[in-house]
């Protein structure tokens, strides 16, 4: 019985509290400067990459939380055997 606890993960609940925040952050950035973004990301040009990259900095955020989340409620994927 001894033997389990060291086999416990520690949750990530700082982790997925910081992601939060900036997620939420990020969010409320877009929501509140909604027309600037709209004029600077359709200007064309090298300006087009912006899309891109401001939906990969969302997924990042965004994902982190959600799987520290998912981590911390105790669903995890299902572990395949080999």
């Amino acid at each position: 019985m001894a033997d389990n606890y060291g086999n416990l993960k520690k949750k990530p609940y700082n982790k997925t509290l910081i992601l939060g925040l900036i997620s939420i952050a990020l969010y409320l950035l877009l929501y509140e400067k909604q027309h600037e973004i709209n004029e600077l990301f359709s200007k064309g040009g090298v300006y087009a990459f912006l899309p891109i990259i401001a939906a990969f900095v969302f997924s990042f955020f965004h994902g982190g939380f959600t799987g520290g989340f998912w981590e911390i409620i105790g669903i995890d994927a299902k572990k395949q055997k080999r």
